[in-house]
């Protein structure tokens, strides 16, 4: 009989090495790597995530970011998920090769990505236009809030535009490493177009 896991554990897969097993936090990049990644970029492609906490969220975000090319994930110290062993399984591995940025301060992260010529593309319900809508071509940081609460009102205001998924349910929005990829491969699907 197979020895269970733990509730909040993710299962155990192939992809992720075994080493990984004996840090439980891995380190992270900061700002300094963030705008040298950005400056190695023609059209940087980059992921902002405003207190993601959950680590199965952010697992399967960095699986998806990895598949879609970005070039970093960005994300605050505070009040977020980091890279722990659960991230890792499941992202796949994706963990290990998409780098991890938190920062101290996102707003001004985010003030600093725009000095750079990055464009921020906010998600919300607070406006009628539509993910599709927009020009996603080009250095470009899509933006993500947080489960339930979304994005914080100082990352809103400091996005260059605000876009929404449609929705046509019952329900008033999807799970945050949905609408990521869902985010990321329409930025794709432009890119390449």
């Amino acid at each position: 009989m197979k020895p269970r896991r733990r509730e909040h554990e993710a299962r155990e897969n192939r992809h992720v090495r075994k080493q990984v097993e004996k840090a439980s936090q891995a380190p992270s990049l900061d700002e300094d790597d963030l705008m040298r990644i950005v400056g190695e970029q023609a059209e940087p492609f980059l992921l902002i995530l405003d207190c993601v906490q959950d680590p199965h969220n952010l697992g399967a975000i960095l699986r998806t970011a990895d598949g879609a090319g970005v070039h970093a994930v960005v994300a605050p110290k505070d009040k977020s998920a980091g890279i722990t062993e659960t991230v890792r399984r499941v992202s796949v591995g994706a963990a290990d090769h998409v780098p991890f940025v938190q920062v101290t301060n996102l707003a001004r992260t985010m003030e600093n990505l725009k000095k750079a010529g990055v464009w921020l593309v906010g998600t919300t319900d607070h406006t009628d236009k539509l993910l599709y809508e927009l020009d996603l071509k080009g250095p470009l940081a899509i933006v993500l809030g947080a489960e339930e609460k979304g994005m914080r009102r100082l990352t809103e205001e400091n996005c260059d535009f605000l876009a929404k998924l449609p929705m046509a349910g019952q329900v008033e929005c999807l799970n945050v490493s949905v609408s990521a990829g869902v985010c990321l491969y329409e930025a794709v699907r432009q890119r390449r177009a």
